[in-house]
């Protein structure tokens, strides 16, 4: 048998010296018998996978709402995504895989429902603002549990890498900054794929210059980036595109959220006002009616603003869910 302290010694000689070490872990908010044949951070991935909020993702949409045809993108396959491109990245620079797997599935388990249309009405509605990735960590660290108690307790490594997987602090780990990195490797690349499936742009649309760089393709692109990482941070604790794919991805972004993200096309104006109106009629409903929410969240709701459990209750639901709510309550 395989055991854990066996997987631990195997790290230590096969893998960079640059990257974390379960056995090196800064550990749990509460300490736990370790397990015989898991490492800490094989374990928190297999909590993240069998949560509800995991399971969630699957209605939650990524980009184009109530798509007709299969092949669409959801926020699980996102998620999966990820985690095969963060993973990849990971063992080519022999980063530690199970760390970079539970990071990427545990990332956006804090998304609204309706993408980020749906994070941005909440983000004005809710009286702190709304963020994906602090409702994410809050997921693990509150929401979710863990046998009979509040909170997943996962590793302080995982923790960061799902807190810091967007905005301006980079993760602690390299494992996280590969995981920051492949999120926007991914979204970009199979978020083009899907605009050129609905006809809201065609290939030959994109960024010409940008296409000479990264590729023609969707697989090109995504392997021209992936290599590039890990040719440009082998034998580096920093981990990082060079400045020609880097540029080239940065402007790509921005030409999906001038032509697609913010296109009436993948977005009508009625879908945005019917986004606007669900979430806001689920929020005041919630807000005047605050014994539901003690009743969903009785261990909670002594010791949190009321407020702040109707943000979660919301960016819980999934797409379908919010809309059979909203509809209930008209």
């Amino acid at each position: 048998m395989i055991t854990r302290t066996d997987i631990e010694k195997r790290e230590y000689e096969y893998l960079s010296p640059y990257a974390t070490k379960a056995a090196e872990s800064r550990g749990r908010m509460k300490s736990e018998e370790k397990c015989e044949i898991r490492t800490d951070f094989q374990r928190d991935r297999d909590r993240i996978i069998h949560s509800k909020s995991f399971r969630r993702l699957m209605h939650k949409t990524q980009v184009f709402l109530a798509p007709e045809g299969d092949h669409f993108r959801t926020r699980l396959t996102h998620t999966i995504e990820v985690s095969q491109i963060a993973r990849t990245i990971s063992r080519g620079l022999g980063l530690n895989e199970d760390l970079t797997e539970a990071i990427a599935m545990g990332h956006d388990l804090g998304h609204t429902p309706f993408g980020h249309s749906g994070e941005q009405v909440l983000n004005r509605i809710y009286s702190k603002g709304f963020r994906h990735n602090e409702q994410s960590l809050r997921v693990v660290d509150v929401l979710e549990f863990h046998g009979t108690e509040r909170g997943m307790n996962l590793t302080a490594e995982v923790r960061d890498g799902i807190l810091n997987h967007t905005g301006p602090v980079m993760p602690f780990t390299p494992e996280g900054q590969v995981v920051k990195t492949s999120d926007r490797i991914a979204y970009i690349n199979h978020d083009i794929d899907d605009a050129i499936r609905s006809g809201v742009i065609t290939e030959q649309d994109l960024p010409q210059d940008c296409v000479a760089v990264l590729g023609n393709s969707h697989k090109k692109r995504i392997d021209t980036l992936v290599k590039d990482m890990i040719a440009n941070s082998e034998d580096s604790p920093v981990i990082c595109l060079s400045d020609e794919k880097l540029d080239a991805m940065t402007k790509l972004r921005s030409y999906m959220f001038e032509n697609v993200y913010h296109n009436d096309r993948s977005k009508s104006a009625e879908d945005m006002v019917h986004i606007e109106t669900v979430i806001k009629t689920l929020f005041e409903y919630y807000m005047h009616h605050p014994e539901l929410i003690v009743r969903e969240y009785p261990d909670l709701a002594a010791d949190t603003d009321i407020e702040e459990l109707v943000k979660d209750m919301i960016a819980s639901m999934t797409d379908r869910y919010a809309v059979n709510i909203y509809r209930r309550i008209k």
